[in-house]
């Protein structure tokens, strides 16, 4: 499948500019997730809270977790870090990202990209977690708009809103760790070189690289870029 460039800076939720292209349910606190309809990962599922804090400390750590490479190809580096003041440790978040860049459904199922979790030394991008405010003001320095709702990718940042990371979005059906996975998907999908996607059509997986939270349009709701047979869920490319 041949890549869509996009460009370095963007809004993604994945990913809206504002609340006016976010379906009203999208503001609101989603309900308790229903029964996946894929398999579950193997990291232990989390209680969902009903809510989580505005705003943290503005700082971050980076997660003291490393592992060994996923993929083939390029082999692009990655930290974690979570912001100081909330309730997430640094290194189990980190570990879920690795689990999840690692599935074989994932990004490295293309036979050409491949991830390794570092906790030093270069990294050619960072997945910080923060709150919504922090959000807001390192998104906003680039001129994006999240509103306190949704993620971006700032140069090599990508920066996953803590809302979306723990309360999931009322557009996908699935658990907790099945939302996160197409935060990470969807967002690393961009850094790999990929645009966004539509719905191919009535009743289909929606494609990893479809702003999702948006609305469904018919789709299915989905977090991996590839099926278990190793087979691409593409739409055609967003207007």
């Amino acid at each position: 499948m041949s890549a869509t460039s996009a460009p370095a800076d963007r809004s993604d939720g994945n990913d809206v500019t504002g609340p006016s292209d976010l379906p009203t349910s999208a503001l609101s606190t989603p309900s308790a997730p229903a029964t996946s309809k894929t398999p579950t990962p193997t990291h232990t599922t989390p209680t969902t809270p009903a809510s989580v804090p505005k705003s943290g400390s503005g700082t971050f750590t980076t997660a003291k977790a490393s592992g060994s490479a996923s993929g083939h190809g390029r082999i692009r580096r990655y930290k974690v870090e979570v912001e100081g003041g909330i309730e997430l440790s640094s290194s189990s978040a980190a570990h879920e990202i690795q689990g999840i860049l690692a599935d074989p459904r994932g990004w490295t199922a293309d036979g050409r990209d491949g991830f390794q979790l570092v906790s030093s030394g270069y990294a050619d991008f960072v997945i910080k977690i923060a709150t919504p405010d922090t959000v807001d003001a390192i998104c906003g320095s680039a001129g994006l708009l999240t509103h306190g709702e949704v993620n971006c990718d700032v140069g090599a940042t990508v920066v996953v809103n803590l809302k979306r990371w723990m309360l999931g979005s009322p557009e996908f059906d699935g658990p907790i760790t099945e939302y996160r996975a197409l935060i990470i998907n969807h967002e690393v999908g961009h850094r790999i070189g990929h645009g966004h996607e539509s719905c191919p059509g009535p009743g289909k997986l929606a494609p990893v690289m479809m702003q999702q939270i948006k609305g469904l349009h018919g789709c299915l709701a989905n977090e991996w870029p590839y099926d278990s047979k190793g087979r691409y869920i593409q739409g055609p490319p967003a207007p």
